[in-house]
């Protein structure tokens, strides 16, 4: 044991291990011993008897998820929204990332850094009341502009046709600042003789981003494209949650898997079927980056998770 390389690891890297130990043990007690959870899904369960004490309800509490009239509703309104996440935030962060690496001035690229990763560090908490003080119908900001100019004001709360376009703008407003930096650190990686060549060569700032800047950041790009897709099935319950509240009108619009299963689970107490619900959205988050990566790899092996 004591020659095994594993041993010899240990020895010759203790530091290194003992620093990511703390990492392995928060993932060990809140993502994988929570996974003997999972049998609540089967599960009639009763708070007298407690998890392994409860009868056996074999797949009733997915029959009566997929019979309850929302999951399709939940599942549908997940995907749309995160894949609208995906796409704008991946074509903004992108866009934010270029502008701030060709920005000259050092204290002008601060500025804007600063400004846009301000949001980030923001509770979604203070961005929900920002959010109500902002489209409230009696007090909010908005509508007080459109009094003030003779025009009607808007019962945002009322109308569920404007939450789509809303919870996109917060997402990315929160969001952007934050995975620019990452796209970010790969521009300021490349090699900065490619560029002095292609300035030499006489090409102008859009041909050297579009030769040199967007296919060295591919990789990258791919890497964090394929997990975002591994989340498609999860729903920002903060976001939904703190922004849209217990609002009934909007829920049919609003409405993710997290959201449905938070409020079944509260306003109901069924355990069983929240988790079913939630079994159900990890197994299709693992059926989709599994498959998305399956098709990277064939298309480019290099571009693939593993």
């Amino acid at each position: 044991m004591r020659g095994s390389p594993l041993m010899k690891e240990w020895t010759k890297n203790k530091v290194l291990f003992l620093m990511v130990l703390p990492a392995i043990v928060y993932y060990f007690l809140f993502s994988y011993l929570p996974l003997a959870g999972m049998v609540l899904a089967f599960k009639n369960y009763r708070f007298d008897s407690g998890i392994f004490g409860s009868p056996w309800a074999g797949f009733n509490n997915f029959e009566f998820f997929f019979k309850s009239g929302k999951a399709w509703l939940v599942t549908s309104n997940t995907v749309l929204y995160n894949a609208a996440f995906i796409v704008s935030g991946l074509i903004l962060q992108i866009l934010v990332a270029i502008v701030v690496a060709e920005i000259a001035g050092r204290y002008v690229k601060k500025l804007m850094q600063t400004t846009l990763l301000f949001p980030f560090f923001l509770s979604w908490v203070v961005v929900g009341s920002f959010v109500y003080n902002l489209f409230n119908y009696d007090v909010g900001s908005i509508n007080g502009i459109l009094r003030a100019l003779g025009i009607e004001p808007v019962d945002f709360y009322g109308n569920p046709n404007y939450w789509s376009y809303i919870l996109l703008f917060f997402n990315n407003w929160k969001y952007i600042g934050y995975n620019s930096l990452i796209y970010l650190a790969v521009i300021v990686g490349i090699d900065k003789s490619l560029f002095e060549a292609a300035e030499i060569d006489g090409a102008s700032i859009f041909q050297r981003i579009r030769a040199i800047t967007l296919p060295l950041m591919i990789p990258t790009v791919m890497i964090l494209l394929l997990l975002s897709i591994g989340n498609i099935f999860r729903g920002n319950f903060d976001l939904f949650y703190q922004i849209v509240g217990n609002n009934g009108l909007l829920f049919d619009a609003t409405d993710v898997i997290d959201t449905y299963v938070f409020r079944s689970l509260i306003h109901s107490q069924d355990i069983g079927m929240s988790a079913a619900a939630g079994l159900y959205q990890s197994v299709l988050c693992f059926a989709i980056i599994m498959t998305s990566n399956f098709i990277v790899k064939r298309i480019q092996p290099d571009y693939s998770l593993f």
